[in-house]
């Protein structure tokens, strides 16, 4: 299996207003670097899984919306815990939905796509499934 795997990073604002979360209970930022892997079972022609331009300005486009928002206010996002894992999905949706409409120039080659957000050096999540 071959794989290309782009990054970017985000800066949100949200709450996770469950006794649960502990002080993340009330209002705090969170930056997240955020990567995205493309798998593919072949290589193109040209030797490409996915075109990696195209792919980190897919990724830079799912998320700006979420760039310096508070999550809490997001539209569709309203009554959620906009948790690490749940972003993850979010992100994953939008990257799967411009590989359906053939904006990563990979002509149907990824089979599957896997989103990773590290909240920092020591945790992370992600979220992976077949396209």
């Amino acid at each position: 299996m071959f794989a290309v795997e782009v990054r970017d990073h985000v800066m949100i604002a949200h709450s996770l207003p469950a006794p649960l979360f502990g002080p993340a209970q009330g209002r705090h930022g969170a930056t997240f670097v955020v990567d995205a892997a493309f798998f593919a079972e072949e290589i193109d022609e040209h030797g490409l899984v996915v075109d990696i331009g195209r792919a980190t300005e897919a990724l830079g486009a799912v998320l700006a919306p979420l760039r310096y928002a508070d999550l809490d206010a997001v539209p569709g996002f309203e009554g959620k815990f906009t948790t690490t894992e749940f972003l993850c999905r979010h992100i994953f949706e939008g990257l799967a939905a411009a590989l359906r409409a053939g904006g990563l120039g990979d002509n149907g080659r990824v089979r599957r796509l896997r989103v990773t957000l590290a909240e920092s050096h020591v945790a992370r999540a992600w979220y992976e499934a077949a396209i």
